[in-house]
């Protein structure tokens, strides 16, 4: 018997029903190992050697399982996926096995095929071969580079930006990238522009020149030129002076890869790129299209003739090319290169309108596989050129003609920013024709910033630049939405303010390893090593020499001096010119301080020199956004209402009156504003205790409360609408509750063992909110960090700050003795304690 391991049950099962009797497949799960949760699992000191873990409960179970099916088999095929990843993990096991002396007499082999087809499965286990060397030294680079960067650069970030989550090799560099594409929009100016149109009989021509000269894009500045112009083409007769013919040919797109799939399922299906790969995924496994992560362009023959049969069988013999069409693949490292993404069967017609996700994404693989092997399309580009009877004034038309279709019958590829580059449709003309004017129009346009970068395009300029690699892009757009760095708005990244604070601390500090041809340089080393012309060792070793004593200064800085760089780094976004020319920093409160950035222990914000004389202080955000309150609307009596926000979060402020306004209620009006600081509702007299029953906000959501029972309420609506009974009812069930419902039993997730004690370090979700705790030292989750995302590492720092820290004052345990009884030895007690208090605050 052989034994077959693969990465999923999905995968194990296809390839199963494949090989039949003789074969026993089994899934690992994926990886199987991992580095330890802890400093020092990469060792600097020894060659960069690493420590590795078997990663969970399952993993140790699936391993045992595999070791002993190992045992049992005449030989082990390790078949995962052909990538470097897949490598790795044949890597692990063949470690784990020979660890375990479970090694059969047969050996172990690679196994490896680009489509969970029959054939292509027979086939690679017929042609077996070892386990490349150069992918695995690829994977223990990338792995060790990024357990160095988060095991160095994060500590600096929790210590000197509090609230800040770890900062990633590549996804610093992504994030960059949308924090510059933000400053850019918010360096943007506005320009004014207007364009003359003339309207014929079918078609219409933009004024380009006049008096002899052509027309700049800024030309017609204001709409008194522009309205000057447009009289002078609404007098004017027009001939046509000249017509121009060009014929063009447009060629079909290649085969996806992996970034195309994912910017195409963006702009076409409106997926994300974690999606798009998840989908993928199971198409694949499911044996319907061949393998997703590649940067390789080339179809293999039996997929281009399964194309063109395709082409033969569903289009007219002139959308078939008389010969196949051939692409090349333009990745750096032809060993990651694979075939192109495609059906496994082309005879598979996708439905005519897929509903399901996956449906739809194969169609979209089938539509762009089968278009790579169509005709080009031809098309006619004409200009059409007319002048004013005295030559004064030049009209000009473009359009485009479709001869025929050719592969656009079938696809056209989506762009992220589409413009009227084609023009329409002209009515055949030739020179001297006279047309009729109808009218003569202008228009005013106002020039736009930059957009902000969709996945698609983020995705396309990763790939431009260089940086990180197809297979890894999901997970680095992933992870900047999961540490709150940036948020999707209206699917475009938007950089949040913590994301901006990091990047100008790495832009400052650490300006190298977040730039853009650092990164991608270092990339190609990577991409030698996995070629087998570099050692990952010595690239590690280069790496580390340098960013290492780097790590080691910054956190030598003084709180002080990182908020004086980070306050001049930021200054055009914090202080930015104001249109009055008075000086941005200038404090609006007392007149005569000034106003810099500062870091504190819940974040950033801008505060007044003249503190604590002046207690003027505003959140921090770009533009200076904040310049004071924000005024929402005003009460009835003409008294501005003022939205601020304070250490807890947003309220709404008019005179004395304040009330709570949560992020969850999102923007907020004037009518909105106004109801809210109605507040708190009086309901009525509890009728047990006779005592009044409030409805109100909190800091989170609304809720009832009486005499110190509080249950939580819907929304706004329950808000304003709940009467008396119900409220009574809410509070009842609230009170036959216990006080305090506390979790200890049941940690909301443990993070690993103590390094030194070997403790377990739980999260636990307390009665002001979640906290850490070794059994011994609890530490609570500062505000603004999210405590689902907190790792081992940033765990242990917070345990090991608190048990360093003096108690809380107040909060010293009183001494056992016996005052009352023994009056007398108050004065004893209290020499005796003196020890004890001393030896705590050593402690």
């Amino acid at each position: 018997m052989e034994l077959v391991i693969v990465e999923s049950p999905a995968k194990a099962n296809t390839i199963a029903s494949y090989l039949g009797p003789g074969y026993r497949v089994i899934a690992s799960y994926g990886h199987v190992r991992d580095l330890v949760e802890r400093d020092g699992s990469v060792d600097p000191d020894h060659d960069f050697a690493m420590r590795w873990t078997v990663s969970d409960t399952r993993s140790r179970e699936q391993v045992a399982a595999i070791a002993e099916a190992a045992k049992h088999a005449d030989r082990v095929l390790l078949a995962t996926d052909p990538d470097r990843e897949g490598e790795a993990i044949s890597w692990h096991i063949a470690e784990l096995l020979a660890a375990r002396k479970a090694v059969p007499a047969g050996g172990l082999a690679r196994v490896t095929f680009n489509a969970i087809t029959k054939d292509a499965v027979k086939s690679a286990i017929a042609r077996p071969r070892h386990i490349d060397q150069a992918l695995v030294d690829a994977y223990l680079a990338r792995r060790a580079l990024d357990y160095l960067v988060g095991f160095n650069l994060s500590p600096v970030l929790w210590r000197k930006l509090p609230g800040a989550r770890s900062a990633g090799r590549v996804q610093s560099v992504a994030l960059r990238l949308i924090v510059e594409r933000e400053r850019e929009i918010e360096a943007f100016v506005p320009r004014e522009y207007w364009t003359v149109d003339g309207r014929f009989e079918g078609f219409a021509a933009r004024l380009v020149g006049m008096d002899g000269r052509k027309l700049g894009k800024f030309d017609l500045g204001d709409e008194a030129s522009a309205e000057a112009a447009r009289a002078r083409v609404a007098m004017a007769d027009f001939k046509v002076s000249s017509v121009e013919v060009k014929p063009a040919t447009r060629n079909p797109a290649p085969p996806f890869t992996t970034s195309t799939l994912q910017q195409e399922a963006a702009r076409k299906l409106g997926l994300g790129a974690a999606e798009t790969m998840s989908l993928a995924q199971k198409l694949y496994e499911a044996g319907r299209i061949t393998y997703m992560r590649t940067d390789g362009v080339e179809m293999a023959p039996e997929g281009i003739a399964g194309a063109r049969a395709a082409i033969q069988r569903d289009f007219a013999a002139a959308f078939l090319p008389e010969k196949p069409r051939i692409y090349r693949a333009k990745a750096k490292n032809a060993q990651e290169a694979h075939e192109a993404i495609r059906p496994t069967d082309f005879a598979a017609r996708p439905e005519a309108h897929p509903q399901d996700k996956a449906e739809r994404l194969y169609a979209l693989v089938w539509k762009r596989a089968v278009a790579s092997q169509m005709a080009s399309a031809t098309l006619e580009r004409t200009t059409v050129d007319l002048v004013s009877g005295d030559g004064a004034l030049q009209l000009r038309a473009t359009g485009t003609v479709t001869l025929f279709p050719g592969f656009l019958a079938l696809y056209a590829e989506d762009r992220d920013d589409p413009d009227d580059e084609d023009g329409v449709r002209l009515p055949k003309l030739v020179a001297g024709d006279q047309p009729r004017l109808l009218e003569a129009a202008k228009a005013q346009h106002v020039t736009e910033p930059p957009p902000r970068y969709s996945e698609a395009s983020l995705v396309k300029r990763l790939e431009e630049l260089g940086i990180g690699r197809p297979s890894t892009y999901a997970s680095i757009l992933e992870t900047l939405k999961d540490r709150a760095y940036v948020r999707l708005e209206k699917k475009r990244f938007q950089a949040e303010d913590k994301g901006r604070l990091v990047t100008a601390f790495l832009e400052r500090f650490f300006e190298r390893y977040v730039s853009y041809d650092f990164t991608a340089g270092l990339e190609d080393e990577l991409d030698a090593i996995s070629a087998g012309s570099a050692r990952y060792q010595d690239v590690l070793r280069s790496f580390w020499a340098d960013f290492h004593p780097l790590t080691e200064q910054v956190l030598e800085q003084k709180p002080w001096d990182i908020d004086a760089a980070l306050d001049e780094h930021l200054a055009p976004m914090l202080f930015p010119p104001r249109a009055d020319g008075a000086d941005p920093r200038a404090c609006p409160a007392c007149g005569d301080g000034r106003l810099a950035l500062r870091i504190g222990r819940y974040g950033p914000f801008v505060s007044c020199s003249n503190y604590p004389g002046c207690r003027y202080r505003r959140s921090f955000g770009a533009n200076g956004a904040a310049t004071g309150p924000e005024t929402v609307g005003t009460l009835e009596s003409g008294e501005p209402i003022y939205l601020k926000t304070g250490q807890y979060g947003r309220y709404l402020e008019a005179g004395k009156k304040r009330v709570s306004a949560p992020e969850t209620l999102g923007a907020i009006d004037a009518a909105l504003a106004r109801r809210l600081l109605t507040l708190p509702r009086e309901l009525g007299l509890h009728p047990e205790t006779g005592k009044p029953v409030i409805a109100t906000m909190g800091s989170k959501k609304p809720y009832v409360k009486h005499e110190g029972t509080y249950a939580d309420l819907e929304g706004l609506e329950e808000l304003f609408s709940i009467g008396m009974n119900a409220a009574v009812v809410k509070l009842a069930e609230a009170a036959s509750r216990p006080r305090f419902q506390r979790q200890a039993a049941v940690p909301l997730a443990v993070l690993g063992t103590h390094p030194e004690t070997g403790a377990e370090i739980r999260l636990m979700n307390g009665r002001y909110g979640p906290y850490l705790t070794d059994g011994t030292t609890n530490a609570n989750v500062p505000k603004g960090v999210a405590a689902a995302e907190l790792a081992l590492d940033e765990a242990l720092a917070l345990l090991a700050e608190r048990a360093a820290a003096p108690p809380a004052k107040g909060k010293r345990k009183a001494a056992k003795t016996k005052p009352k009884v023994k009056p007398k030895a108050k004065s004893t007690a209290k020499t005796k304690r003196a020890p004890v208090t001393k030896k705590a605050l050593k402690a």
